[in-house]
């Protein structure tokens, strides 16, 4: 099995290569033999074999390559508009010189076809830019709109889930998966060609923070584009929103899931998960400082109230405001044993009323026009419908 950082460096180095020498020539035709030999072994843990290439950032599937961290080659396909490359399971050597010949024809800025490219697409090599502000510049012909959906919040419960246990364990915050899950739910959101926000709803309500952890996290992201944050920001706002409860770990099922009014002694309880988030964060890493933040500020108050309470009042910071936005939101969306899911209209219609005093003024106009004039569309998941309409105007 070939190591994806090995191949990496074989596909760059073919492409040098092939600046140099002609086709036929020994010296080209053995690197490219080198770069299709590397691909045939290569293996994902899930899915085709897939790159993407982001700003100082190169990931396999959904695993982060830290070794390849400021690859200058990554930020050349970059520049090329080559951010995401996908191989099917049955490229055979000739497509595999074709797409190379294709990349090296972008890097080179040489001219070729549009037919070219949708030639390209059917070869089973797809490939073009991806990002946190635009989409797949080449979706694969006939998919449906939900696949991507459906693939990421599928596998990303799952994962998220393992980082729950793993907390739970006493084996701190696993961020290189905390990351991916993130780049994942990223790569969903841009799968067509506005910004969707797929939300999970699952029927088992001992799974709501499983869900409303990717929920809050994917608003958070939406809405931090829509502020006009950089894509590093915003992959930083999504682990924040994706971590904002980790403090829950330690809470009771039955507290959590509750279908009455909680007890003095059990919303004490509920109210110290903020803090104990925060702790858990900081001792896993010392590039948290952020999640940690908007863990322990994600339910105070632009007014000074909520929790925990502050010895002294001071302002909060930007990700904490915009993430308690995104939380109350998808809170007030979801079915609760004790009552019914909210519109978004209704959950749009509260933070408004609340600007102010409970949320930041400029954040709630900028998601409530995100929402209402089409900027993003909202897309509800459940475990029995891969993709339904969202609530009455969500859409």
């Amino acid at each position: 099995m070939t190591d994806p950082i090995r191949f990496l460096n074989a596909f760059a180095h073919a492409l040098a290569v092939m600046t140099l020498y002609p086709e036929g020539h020994p010296s080209r035709e053995g690197a490219v033999d080198a770069a299709f030999d590397g691909l045939t072994g290569l293996r994902a843990p899930k899915g085709p074999p897939s790159f993407t290439f982001l700003e100082d950032e190169v990931v396999f599937g959904r695993e982060p390559l830290r070794e390849l961290k400021s690859w200058e080659f990554g930020r050349r396909l970059i520049a090329a508009g080559v951010q995401r490359i996908e191989f099917e399971r049955t490229v055979t050597r000739d497509q595999f010189e074709g797409f190379l010949q294709e990349v090296l024809a972008r890097l080179t800025l040489s001219s070729i076809s549009t037919g070219e490219a949708r030639q390209m697409r059917s070869l089973g090599v797809r490939f073009g830019a991806v990002g946190l502000q635009g989409d797949f510049a080449l979706p694969a012909e006939g998919a449906k709109e939900s696949t991507t959906l459906e693939m990421a919040l599928g596998e990303e419960a799952d994962a998220f889930r393992s980082m729950q246990a793993a907390v739970q364990s006493g084996q701190g915050v696993p961020l290189i998966e905390a990351e991916a899950v993130v780049w994942s739910l990223a790569v969903a959101m841009h799968g067509q060609q506005r910004v969707v926000m797929p939300l999970l709803q699952l029927k088992e309500f001992d799974q709501y923070t499983t869900a409303h952890s990717l929920n809050v996290s994917v608003l958070s992201m939406a809405l931090a584009e829509a502020l006009g944050y950089g894509a590093k920001q915003v992959r930083a706002v999504g682990v924040a929103g994706l971590l904002h409860d980790i403090g829950k770990v330690s809470i009771p099922i039955e507290v959590l899931t509750k279908p009455g009014k909680l007890s003095d002694e059990e919303r004490l309880l509920m109210n110290q998960h903020p803090v104990a988030g925060a702790r858990i964060i900081l001792k896993s890493g010392d590039e948290m400082e952020l999640a940690a933040t908007v863990a322990y500020e994600h339910h105070i108050m632009l007014n000074g109230g909520g929790y925990p309470q502050l010895h002294y009042k001071r302002p909060c910071g930007a990700a904490s405001r915009l993430v308690h936005v995104c939380d109350v939101y998808d809170a007030l969306c979801t079915r609760r044993p004790y009552r019914d899911a909210w519109t978004s209209d209704k959950a749009v219609a509260y933070l408004e009323s609340l600007a102010g005093q409970e949320f930041d003024p400029d954040i709630v106009r900028v998601f409530a026009r995100t929402l209402r004039e089409g900027d993003a569309q909202v897309k509800v998941l459940t475990e029995d419908t891969p993709a339904i309409a969202a609530p009455d105007g969500a859409s």
